[in-house]
């Protein structure tokens, strides 16, 4: 418990840094009319789990936190221009909790700002870039690229009826977990030449990723509604083809599967349903399939961290790997 604290504690000091620049980043930028959605997005709160990735795999490969900030602010950056168009996409009307950058300032204004965010994400991460410059742009740049790739696949599936597993898996990899890998990756270049190290943080962000989005699926259907902050089933209601419903869809047969095609049939489910289709993944066994999947991702990323020096850094990235999988239950 000791141990755990400490972890936590070095993650709320570096968060607490990272929100501080967030706010001082755009302070005096101007005009206001593309400024003001961007200092809008990026001082929306978050976990801030990436920019932390970057700082504590640059600590882990032999730096510190302070020669790596500027591209923890380059990473999140990225991470928010994605957000910004993603609800766009999505035609979402709220983002943490509040108004959507589209809705608050207009479909244009939203447009510019994200592709903003890129060019000044791009300045950031440049900054402090001693060693390895080639690569942490190629690292960053290809991150962007697969990012988009994912988004679109994301968005292939909700008229294609018969997604597979492993397009759902190619998906997330792209979508969700190359980023974490970027931010390791990255994280490792600006403080090492030792490729091995960097490998070894890439993969555990890889894994870590993949471990926390079928999370996330999971938790969507499972969680406990006041931890974890907002209603449980609205990937149901919203008709997502999730982990869990691509393998219950591959499990069922008969009724069963009558119900699961319905959901897309019908572009989702209403609220009072929620409790039926969790019941009917129960049944199916498909919780005990997306633990499994969960706990194999998370022992993978762990596994990588062996080939890394034994510090507080290495233990802090496997505090958060173990915190991940445990939130919001």
């Amino acid at each position: 418990m000791i141990l755990t604290a400490k972890y936590a504690e070095i993650y709320d000091g570096q968060i607490k840094v990272l929100e501080e620049k967030f706010t001082n980043l755009l302070k005096d930028a101007k005009p206001d009319s593309l400024y003001d959605p961007c200092k809008y997005i990026i001082t929306s709160g978050g976990k801030r789990l990436r920019p932390f990735l970057v700082l504590i795999s640059a600590k882990a490969a032999g730096g510190d936190f302070a020669q790596a900030y500027n591209a923890a602010v380059a990473v999140e950056l990225l991470h928010n221009f994605t957000l910004v168009h993603d609800d766009i996409m999505d035609k979402a009307d709220l983002r943490r909790g509040r108004e959507t950058v589209h809705v608050k300032y207009g479909l244009n204004p939203a447009i510019l700002s994200g592709d903003n965010l890129v060019a000044i994400a791009y300045k950031n991460l440049i900054l402090d870039c001693r060693i390895n410059i080639t690569e942490i742009l190629n690292e960053f740049t290809c991150g962007l690229i697969e990012v988009c790739e994912g988004q679109s696949y994301d968005t292939d599936f909700e008229t294609t009826d018969d997604v597979s597993i492993e397009q759902y898996l190619l998906m997330i990899r792209k979508k969700t977990a190359v980023m974490a890998e970027m931010c390791c990756k990255v994280g490792g270049l600006l403080a090492t030449t030792d490729h091995s190290i960097v490998d070894a943080l890439g993969n555990f962000g890889l894994n870590l990723g993949m471990a926390f989005q079928i999370q996330d699926d999971l938790l969507d259907i499972m969680a406990d509604q006041e931890k974890f902050g907002k209603k449980v089933g609205g990937d149901l209601v919203e008709g997502k083809k999730t982990f869990l419903y691509i393998r219950a869809l591959e499990k069922s047969e008969g009724t069963d599967r009558e119900k699961l095609l319905e959901v897309t049939r019908n572009k989702g489910i209403d609220w009072n349903d929620v409790g039926f289709y969790r019941n009917l993944y129960i049944k199916l066994g498909v919780i005990e399939a997306a633990e499994s999947e969960i706990k194999k991702y998370t022992e993978i990323a762990l596994e990588s961290l062996n080939k890394l020096p034994e510090t507080e850094a290495r233990h802090t990235l496997e505090w958060l790997a173990n915190a991940l999988i445990k939130r919001a239950k």
